[in-house]
């Protein structure tokens, strides 16, 4: 077992390194859904397409990229591209594709939108384009609804009002939990931003928590201490370790489960005829009723010794027919100008509810507030996640009251901003 271990490891450190030999690009990618096959079908056509170009696509978990790649790239490696979501944060570490790609007007124009998500702040850097753009947002199992004779709260409803008719649920249907967040700073910003939380202080840098967020934070804490969230999804992973709750929300042991637009496919695949699920968008707080906008991005490694090739790839991936068949195939929301402004996608599912939910999804961008639209391009909102999981795990778990986790939050995002010489 030690050996088959050793083994697994070198094969990660050789799989993860810089592709070294010319004609190879590696590219690092994960998938919440079914886009990992859909791109292993793409992958291939390219190559036929681009017979001088060897493209490996080394499908791994999350964790990896959250967790792994950024301690690659801080020494240099890493693959030649990568899927990631701390696109700010990283963006260092990205490769200029201006200078190398067929034409960097048709990037500007299709992709021009979320261009300052990842690339070096005052640069006009090209880094990469959106696989997709996701907006978070709530799921509610229909049928436990309705058996349990539960109305489903309105469009205005606000997050009070969907924790109560959750807990009749379940204490109506005897579920394990009433509702779950995902364990993500991105995703619990939402409540936090609806509650009038504001982290970004007057000189563009982290702001001590405020009321909007304490008041969020406080109430989570709360609820999930008397149950009606799921507390396993915080506490069953340490430090600022990402954990969805999906799987409890398809196993039908969810009233509502909130998390975002990538989940789609998943829940239409794995859930099928099993039970009736709807979208329902975010629930309001005291200031708004917002969701966080985000995604993840394909984006080049600077550290590649093939440039030109990766730069290839790119230009191929970032194609408007390819953009839009790799979203009508994954039922992703296109984050391609083009694709957006000619409509017509077809998404490739017989699956209503599933159709339904995108079209949800696409008007609760309407309600997304101002400064949730700041978040993604602002190079501190991976460093405020991170703390606020990191220390809201702990109090859920029983290691900190809730006054020394804002105590610590503020201490430890002023640290980071401190180490960066800011």
């Amino acid at each position: 077992m030690k050996m088959k271990s050793i083994l697994a490891g070198a094969a990660l450190a050789l799989m993860s390194t810089t592709a070294a030999f010319a004609g190879d690009v590696r590219i690092m990618w994960y998938s919440d859904g079914v886009e990992g096959e859909v791109m292993k079908d793409l992958v291939g056509r390219f190559m036929k397409e681009n017979p001088g170009i060897n493209v490996i696509l080394d499908n791994v978990a999350y964790s990896v990229i959250k967790e792994q790649l950024p301690v690659q790239l801080e020494a240099g490696n890493g693959p030649d591209i990568a899927r990631v979501t701390a696109i700010k944060d990283l963006s260092r570490h990205w490769l200029d594709l201006r200078p190398l790609v067929k034409d960097a007007k048709y990037w500007d124009d299709n992709f021009g939108a979320q261009a300052d998500w990842m690339r070096p702040d005052g640069s006009n850097q090209i880094s990469g384009f959106m696989t997709q753009i996701t907006l978070t947002g709530g799921f509610a199992n229909k049928t436990l609804f309705e058996q349990a004779g539960v109305e489903i709260p309105g469009p205005k409803a606000t997050w009070d009002d969907w924790a109560a008719a959750a807990k009749k649920v379940k204490e109506s249907q005897q579920i394990p939990f009433a509702m779950a967040i995902d364990r993500s700073g991105h995703r619990i910003t939402a409540p936090m931003l609806s509650y009038g939380a504001n982290y970004i202080g007057t000189d563009g840098k982290p702001a001590p928590l405020d009321q909007g967020a304490r008041d969020f934070l406080t109430k989570f804490v709360n609820w999930t201490g008397e149950g009606t969230f799921a507390k396993d999804v915080w506490v069953s992973a340490a430090g600022s370790t990402y954990r969805a709750a999906a799987d409890d929300f398809i196993n039908g042991q969810l009233a509502f489960y909130y998390s975002g637009s990538w989940q789609v496919a998943n829940l239409a695949t794995k859930i099928g005829n099993n039970f009736d699920w709807v979208a329902v968008g975010s629930p309001c707080g005291s200031a708004a009723c917002t969701g966080m906008p985000g995604g993840a991005a394909l984006v080049a490694v600077k550290y590649t010794k093939n440039p030109k090739d990766v730069a290839t790839v790119m230009d191929w991936f970032a194609r408007e027919d390819i953009v839009k068949e790799f979203s009508e195939r994954t039922l992703f929301l296109p984050g391609h100008k083009g694709v957006v402004d000619k409509g017509g996608l077809d998404f490739k599912t017989d699956n209503a509810q599933a159709k339904a939910a995108l079209t949800k999804f696409v008007e609760a961008t309407k309600t997304t507030s101002e400064t949730a639209l700041k978040l993604p391009g602002w190079r501190w909102s991976d460093t405020v996640y991170a703390a606020v999981v990191t220390r809201i795990g702990q109090t859920l778990a029983g290691e900190l009251k809730l006054d020394d986790a804002f105590t610590r939050i503020d201490a430890d995002i002023a640290q980071k901003v401190k180490d960066a010489g800011q």
